[in-house]
């Protein structure tokens, strides 16, 4: 086990346990956060823990175009019934995701801590939020981080149904146009996997990095 000090640097990702638990300790500073997303490294822990460092193998993700896309969202996407925005309230939607309440969970990894973390890169322009709306009230969304053609998809939430896949839809097809060719969903949910994400080994995940993040 790694425990990191002050210096700006993590082990090679294939030391990792066969959790994905890389390291421990360390900081959430903006220089450290971005160098472990460039290396396919990612925080989660929860407040009463050091800062625990993951890169699981296999690795969670979504290839823009195998977006898997009901005939049921087809219909909600086409009646548009949610208004949908992007950057338009970050600190709101990573405190939504910071709140909710999900079924087998006690809480959540977002602390106060995190949350002051990802806020300070959305204002560095590295860390991005997708809204949904309903009559004005924010219904869904989610929060991650943006680095050449990759989106590291963080949380999510939804406070009406669909909601969140709303959000994550039309969020996924507007990176698309952008040029962005890969979502790092980290770690596997069921949820995740019914709109198309799947499992890659590390190896491919890292290679992938290296190409697609400058």
């Amino acid at each position: 086990m790694y425990i990191l000090n002050k210096d700006l640097v993590f082990p090679p990702v294939n030391e990792a346990d066969p959790d994905g638990l890389l390291a421990m300790g360390g900081d959430l500073s903006p220089e450290r956060l971005l160098l472990a997303y460039r290396n396919g490294i990612f925080p989660w822990y929860n407040e009463d823990e050091p800062v625990c460092w993951w890169s699981p193998d296999p690795r969670f993700v979504l290839f823009p175009p195998e977006l898997k896309v009901s005939k049921s969202m087809q219909k909600l996407l086409r009646e548009d019934g949610f208004r949908f925005t992007v950057n338009h309230c970050f600190t709101q939607v990573i405190q939504q995701c910071k709140s909710i309440d999900r079924k087998g969970q006690g809480g959540t990894w977002i602390s106060q801590s995190v949350q002051e973390a990802y806020i300070r890169l959305h204002e560095l322009g590295h860390a991005h939020s997708a809204e949904v709306w309903l009559n004005d009230e924010l219904v869904g969304g989610l929060y991650g981080i943006r680095m050449g053609r990759i989106f590291f998809g963080e949380s999510m939430f939804s406070r009406f149904t669909n909601a969140s896949k709303f959000a994550f839809i039309r969020y996924v097809r507007l990176l698309e146009q952008e040029g962005v060719q890969l979502i790092d969903c980290q770690v596997y949910t069921q949820h995740l996997e019914s709109l198309g994400a799947r499992m890659i080994p590390r190896e491919e995940f890292s290679e992938l990095l290296n190409r697609l993040v400058p």
